[in-house]
């Protein structure tokens, strides 16, 4: 439990770190944890994503959410939402615009 403790704590300063230096606030997150073992020695690792489905993410000056709640709450667009911590983490190429919803084909 000790080293899934620090892992996480880790893993917490890190993700803090990144979001705050884009003006998202980290509330809270959940991650897995999972083993690797390489002979003898095991090691923890975080086995799961961590996104906007998993973090509570909520702007710094404004407190809009940019998470999953943003679905929940029925807050508005929930891609317009991921879209936008994707952009501030400069991880959307500049070019992607905001996808539109899903329509069914028959």
């Amino acid at each position: 439990m000790e080293d899934i403790l620090s892992l996480a704590l880790r893993v917490n300063d890190f993700m803090s770190g990144v979001m705050f230096a884009v003006g998202i606030k980290l509330v809270d997150f959940k991650i897995e944890v999972g083993r690797v073992y390489d002979g003898d020695f095991q090691r923890l690792i975080v086995a799961d994503e961590i996104s906007p489905d998993s973090c509570r993410l909520w702007d710094i000056e404004t407190g809009r959410k940019l998470d999953k709640d943003v679905f929940r709450r029925d807050l508005g667009s929930l891609a317009d939402a991921y879209t936008e911590v994707a952009n501030r983490l400069g991880v959307m190429p500049k070019t992607s615009t905001t996808p539109t919803k899903p329509t069914l084909v028959n």
